[in-house]
């Protein structure tokens, strides 16, 4: 497993976990991604005296804790009888142990002789103090004692609140880049009060849209449509109560109003003595965990809801659609769906104003906490920023309450890190742009929907070509899209020019001149890195496969799905594979060349991580991986600069090629594969012809001739009934037609 970029620069070369439940082994789990070797600590027991740590390791590999299955050679699994001696070669030891403020003092006591005297010790926990936790602490180890409190699962959610005594400074400072660089963390620093942030403010916004649902008398489905429909999250409120567990309410929301003053307006929105919450906790309808909470599946699978008046289950009901993404309508409307999403929005907006200043530092941090923390597109004081404090229940929001402004979603990040839409402009158009990023580098920078390859990008990247040399030294190629480098070629535009009179020539024409520059931006006389993350797919992966170094977020899905809509890769994808394959073992011969280049190709896989899309070759071994998404055009141009001195580009190359005998080894490897339609087979017969050379008898060929034949097989593709129903199928319904 390579180490993600940067790691070494943070001093974290190895850490330890104390407990091996959900969230100790998902920390663990996470620092084997990054290619941080780690201890998993937990108490002592069974057989191999680790078992409780064991557990905790299987769980991660099989729900996907680790990116790759090798990542978790990295964790060693110990207990606490035996193996404490591992802990004086921890630069941070993370106590992950049950959330009783006794047990973890217990166990800091019996650690402290082993932590060396410059390692950082913290705690994650999301409901007991910084001074609680340090009381015992010797000032030396006090000063190198944080909280640091991880969301569950640990890998995906991106938020990590940090706590440090108000006088240490310096270790905020060691942690803040380790929790982004290694663990590719969002870090919201919070002051040592009551629940922190994120959960102090989340547990008061579901405690108040569950009472007041009940109130104006919404059933489940209207609440979670309201909510649905603000963004604020995907799940509802009630689908999130069963997603999180509703056998937690009494213990987080009872915690979380013990430890607040009785003048909290939490106090009067107290669910732990609501029927409906005591009613399902006495019936162990916890949520999802349990099959059932406020939705469960009834009689044939079907959907049902809790009856709030009642609490008997009843098939879900049909909600009449609300104005999506748009705030501002959905509180004017008249009724109670309007009146409902007035008062969830002003008492959360009331209450997040009020008391962001004892809880943090920064108020964009509020906006923050609740997007990462909570799935809302939008923090509230966003929100009230759109929509207009005036819009808001008066009686939620308080007259003359001062709301602070809503974080912004562009320019400079809250991290620090910079924003490429804040760099100069040396070109553009409406679907591209090319930015100077100083130092003699410039970005190229796709805007299109989704980064789709509309013409309009090729025009600006041949002139970014052509500046090559003359304008700039180094080129990277980045956006700031929230979810893709570039979906591709825009299937929507291929059946536009399908359908037009002359479209079997439109298509190949659009093909060679991506195939085209592609290729001739891989022989500039200058360095070109990609930073890739969200999608890469298609097109957008052969974009990346072009350049001379990648630099990807660790949980970049890049993949070349392009069989399962009918069709193959056109623009070199499967020539870059055939190249990669044999670059990695030059003394394989043809054929198996052709069957490992075969299988990534015909699935269309599409990497669930970085580290699994170099397995699949669509990432070479020596490209790059970054776990904090904000650090990839800064990285990029740091490694493009690198390449400057002494560049040359890749020559042109040719590759054995194994003729009919590889074309008959692939058809009859894919009848392995499954059951296969006849589209299936047409698909594999035409990736059989691309990899085997055409089936010529010539046992070598060319990448120019590779690619050739790649931009042919797709233009033959396009016009093909069967392809361009699954095309018109994937463009309906965004699935897989298997015809």
């Amino acid at each position: 497993m390579t180490k993600a970029i940067l790691v070494e620069t943070t001093g974290i070369r190895r850490v330890a976990v104390i407990g091996a439940g959900t969230m100790g082994s998902g920390i663990a789990a996470q620092f084997a991604n990054a290619g941080v070797a780690v201890d998993l600590i937990d108490l002592h027991g069974g057989e191999s005296g680790s078992e409780a740590a064991e557990t905790g390791l299987a769980r991660q590999i099989k729900t996907g804790g680790f990116m790759v299955p090798e990542a978790a050679s990295l964790v060693q699994t110990g207990n606490t009888r035996d193996h404490l001696s591992r802990l004086t070669d921890a630069d941070w030891i993370i106590e992950a142990v049950a959330e009783s403020i006794e047990i973890k003092r217990d166990l800091f006591a019996v650690i402290a002789p082993y932590i060396g005297p410059t390692a950082i010790l913290s705690s994650n926990t999301s409901t007991l103090s910084w001074h609680a936790l340090s009381a015992d602490l010797d000032d030396d180890l006090k000063d190198r004692f944080a909280i640091t409190h991880f969301f569950n699962p640990p890998r995906r959610m991106q938020l990590v609140e940090l706590v440090t005594a108000a006088e240490s400074s310096a270790l905020a400072e060691r942690l803040r880049p380790a929790l982004q660089i290694v663990l590719g963390k969002t870090v919201i620093e919070c002051r040592d009060t009551p629940g922190f942030l994120a959960n102090r403010l989340g547990c008061f916004w579901m405690a108040v849209a569950a009472l007041e649902a009940q109130r104006l008398n919404l059933t489940v489905e209207e609440a979670d449509a309201v909510h649905q429909s603000l963004g604020l999250p995907a799940t509802g409120v009630f689908g999130l109560f069963d997603l999180v567990g509703i056998d937690l309410v009494p213990k987080v929301w009872g915690s979380l109003m013990n430890a607040l003053p009785p003048e909290d307006a939490l106090q009067r929105f107290d669910i732990t003595k609501n029927t409906a919450f005591s009613t399902l906790v006495e019936r162990g309808a916890f949520g999802r965990k349990t099959g059932g909470g406020f939705y469960r599946k009834g009689e044939d699978d079907a959907r049902e809801a809790v009856d709030l008046r009642t609490m008997d289950y009843r098939p879900l009901e049909q909600i009449v659609p609300l104005p999506s993404r748009d705030p501002k309508a959905i509180v004017d409307i008249a009724g109670p769906f309007g009146e409902y999403a007035r008062s969830v929005l002003g008492h959360v907006v009331a209450y997040a104003a009020k008391h962001s200043p004892e809880v943090t530092r920064d108020p964009a941090a509020v906006d923050l906490a609740m997007e990462l923390g909570y799935g809302w597109k939008k923090g509230p004081f966003a929100l009230a920023a759109e929509i207009g404090p005036a819009a808001l229940a008066s009686q939620a929001l308080p007259r003359g309450l001062q709301i602070p402004p809503g974080r912004p979603h562009a320019g400079k990040s809250f991290e620090g890190f910079s924003s490429i839409l804040d760099l100069p402009v040396l070109a553009q158009n409406n679907f591209a742009t090319l930015h100077d990023m100083a130092d003699g580098v410039a970005c190229f920078r796709m805007h299109s929907k989704l980064n789709t390859f509309d013409p309009a990008v090729f025009d600006l990247l041949e002139e970014t070509l052509e500046r090559a040399g003359k304008d700039y030294s180094a080129l990277v190629i980045a956006n700031e899209d929230p979810r893709a480098f570039s979906a591709g070629a825009d299937l929507g535009f291929f059946t536009r020019m399908i359908d037009a009179p002359d479209g079997t020539d439109r298509i190949g024409a659009y093909g060679r001149r991506g195939q085209g520059l592609f290729v001739r931006m891989m022989r500039l006389p200058v360095p070109v890195v990609a930073a890739v993350h969200g999608f890469a797919l298609g097109g957008g992966c052969e974009f990346q496969m072009h350049s001379d170094v990648v630099v990807a977020h660790a949980e970049a899905s890049i993949g070349l799905p392009e069989a399962g809509v009918g069709l193959v890769p056109g623009w070199g994808g499967c020539t870059r594979l055939y190249a990669r394959a044999f670059a990695a073992d030059p003394s394989a011969s043809a054929v198996d060349l052709a069957l490992k280049v075969f299988d990534p190709l015909f699935s269309g896989k599409v990497s669930s991580s970085a580290a699994e899309a170099k397995t699949l070759g669509l990432l070479r071994p020596t490209d790059m991986i970054a776990m904090h998404r904000g650090y990839l055009s800064q990285a990029a141009k740091e490694k493009a600069l690198s390449l400057v001195t002494d560049y040359a580009p890749a020559v042109p190359k040719q590759f054995p090629v194994s003729g009919a005998e590889g074309y008959d080894a692939i058809l009859e490897h894919a009848e392995t594969l499954g059951a296969l339609t006849d589209t299936d087979r047409a698909i594999a017969a035409k990736l059989a012809h691309i990899l085997t050379g055409g089936q010529r008898r010539a046992t070598a060929a060319s990448e120019a001739e590779f690619m050739e034949l790649e931009v042919e097989t797709l233009a033959q593709l396009v016009t093909w009934p069967p392809s361009r129903a699954r095309i018109e199928h994937m463009l309906a319904t965004g699935k897989r037609l298997n015809n």
